[in-house]
């Protein structure tokens, strides 16, 4: 604990002090990872990892879902204990046997998951477990001061009295990070924290990310976004299969070389391109008009024709989800909805599911799986009523063939059709999620975020399956906050902006500069 402690600086009254004199100079690692390795049973999750954390640098941690980046971080947060290797802070030996220990030594982290109490207040979030006290009772008029004082500094526009349960995902993000900054810290871990965030929202935490390296801090950042890592990285270590691969500087590296090292292969092309090219024929498989919902979106008309596949952008708090989940039986908007010529009355979920239509919906740990339950459960829980049940009991046969199929087609990499899918990688959940609704073989699908959160790797393998749904004639709306990602995967773009469709284009020769001008509302429609 000694170790710990003289690792540790004392902790200043400002919510983000200076740098002090702590012991490291500006090119020795504050952080020294020598031959960390983690196994857990016969599996040996990562291998022999040595990396360097060094004072005012952000450190990019890179690699597909799987090869061991989260573990990895776990460690340093004192969640798990390495099988074998060493840490060494300002070059002395220590050990965090408890995430208590971590937090002393100075590591902060923040988790991709949220881990916010719905029913308290912003303020009480932050400072959760370390509240301002005075006389041992909470000191609530200091909680709120201080929150709001960090909440300037860092540029996060949330009212610390607000309850977590109204704010928005992005906000509710923002204030993950908040919390992690609550306690001073020399590291700070943050694992896709752009996940939940707007282009300016993610503006607000790189801003914050230089206010952090301008105070000598270190930060240990992984993302899946190829043009953010770019943007703020100074170092970039590779993990592949659960093995170090190497550091590489910034400046003397480039996107197409970092994607080989991770994938181990060369990815010529991120987004796959059609076999042939997308011909819309006369008579649209949807057509939504006028469609409103008070509070929600308002006079929203579009349509998709068979085999198209139609984007959706905007900026945080467009209105985009609740277009879905309407179009999915989620609400009771107003307007008129028309499958083949014919309207549809989308009350419920299960009146879109007989209508043809499926939805991957944005958050796929709380809305599209059960993750205690195995891959087969999954897999084959929105179809087996209609093509795998007798008597309401499932036919295993179904249950095997359905999922060998799923594993197969979307290249899910688990050890078998009955691993818990709460133990899989987070591109591998959003594969099942996928499996779960093609076995319907639906006639219109609606992915809403659907690579959120997923390496390069699986990526590619979601939009070579996005392609071949529609070349086979699947209508697809596709909601991306990645814009481009929507140019590039949508034949036509639909804009939104404060609740409705603003423009809609054909994404031929269009710029990111024009669709940013319509969703930020620079131009007018």
């Amino acid at each position: 604990m000694n170790a710990r402690a003289d690792a540790r600086r004392a902790v200043p009254a400002s919510p983000l002090p200076p740098a002090g004199a702590s012991g490291a100079s500006p090119v020795a690692p504050l952080l020294e990872l020598r031959g960390i390795a983690k196994s857990f049973g016969p599996v040996e999750a990562i291998k022999d990892v040595s990396l360097k954390l060094r004072r005012g640098r952000v450190h990019t941690l890179l690699g597909e879902n799987g090869a061991g980046k989260s573990t990895l971080m776990k460690i340093l947060a004192g969640v798990y204990q390495p099988t074998r290797g060493e840490l060494l802070m300002n070059g002395t030996p220590v050990s965090f046997s408890r995430p208590a220990d971590a937090q002393q030594a100075g590591v902060s982290i923040i988790y991709q998951e949220l881990s916010l109490a719905a029913n308290l207040s912003v303020a009480e979030n932050i400072f959760a477990g370390h509240e301002p006290r005075r006389f041992g009772i909470v000191d609530f008029r200091q909680l709120m001061r201080r929150t709001r004082e960090l909440l300037d500094e860092l540029g996060i526009p949330v009212d610390p009295a607000a309850p977590v349960s109204r704010l928005s995902m992005a906000q509710r993000q923002l204030v993950e990070i908040a919390k992690a900054l609550s306690r001073d810290a020399d590291i700070v871990i943050m694992d896709e924290p752009t996940s939940s965030l707007s282009d300016r929202d993610a503006d607000v935490l790189f801003d914050i990310v230089m206010k952090l390296k301008a105070r000598g801090k270190a930060i240990v950042y992984i993302s899946h976004r190829m043009d953010e890592i770019m943007r703020i990285s100074d170092d970039i270590s590779v993990m592949r299969d659960g093995r170090y691969i190497t550091t590489e500087d910034k400046a003397g590296t480039t996107i197409g070389a970092l994607i080989a090292l991770m994938v181990g292969r060369e990815m010529n092309d991120v987004y796959p391109r059609r076999a042939t090219p997308f011909v819309r024929g006369d008579a649209p498989l949807l057509d939504v008009r006028n469609l409103t919902l008070d509070g929600k979106f308002h006079d929203i008309s579009f349509d998709v024709h068979p085999g198209e596949i139609v984007g959706f952008f905007g900026l945080i708090g467009a209105g985009r989800s609740d277009v879905m989940n309407a179009l999915f039986g989620i609400g009771r908007p107003q307007g008129d909805v028309v499958m083949h010529g014919k309207r549809v009355k989308l009350r419920s979920p299960e009146n879109a599911i007989s209508a043809g239509i499926a939805y991957v919906t944005e958050d796929r740990k709380h809305q599209g799986l059960v993750l205690m339950h195995s891959i087969a459960q999954n897999v084959t829980m929105a179809s087996f009523e209609r093509k795998g049940s007798r008597f309401g009991i499932l036919r295993s046969r179904f249950d095997d063939d359905e999922t060998a199929a799923a594993i197969t087609q979307m290249n899910i990499k688990a050890h078998g059709p009955y691993q818990r899918v709460g133990d899989l990688s987070g591109g591998n959940q959003q594969k099942v999620v996928f499996s779960k609704w093609l076995a319907l073989k639906p006639k219109l699908l609606i992915l809403d975020e659907p690579t959120r959160g997923v390496d390069v790797g699986a990526k590619f393998e979601i939009y070579r399956v996005i392609r071949e749904l529609a070349a086979a004639g699947t209508a697809i709306v596709l909601v991306s906050s990645e814009l481009p990602e929507a140019l590039a995967m949508s034949d036509r773009l639909a804009v939104m902006r404060e609740k409705r469709i603003v423009k809609q284009f054909d994404t031929a020769g269009l710029t990111p500069e024009t669709v940013m001008s319509y969703a930020t509302g620079a131009m007018q429609s």
